[in-house]
């Protein structure tokens, strides 16, 4: 009977370097509005997975994706305009 190892340092070893960056954080932090957007639109949808979508259910849906694109349309003109509008 072979004894059972753990692996931690092994798993481990890179820790310290696998933490995000600043720009990294930068980039998370300026995405918030879109993925918050994104967390909505799911939501909204998963309440109607088990049953038939409501006339509310269906505006909730709806909204929620007009946000979505909204805030994607944001975040891709702040980057547009960063690149000086070269598209």
């Amino acid at each position: 009977m072979s004894p059972i190892v753990t692996v931690q340092d092994a798993v481990t070893a890179f820790a310290d370097f696998m933490e995000p960056t600043d720009a990294e954080l930068d980039a998370i932090e300026l995405e918030m509005p879109a993925i918050l957007a994104d967390v909505d639109l799911l939501d909204a949808q998963i309440i109607t997975l088990d049953r038939t979508p409501t006339e509310l259910d269906q505006r909730r849906i709806r909204r929620a994706r007009r946000r979505v694109l909204t805030a994607r349309r944001e975040l891709a003109n702040q980057f547009t305009g960063r690149a000086g509008g070269a598209a």
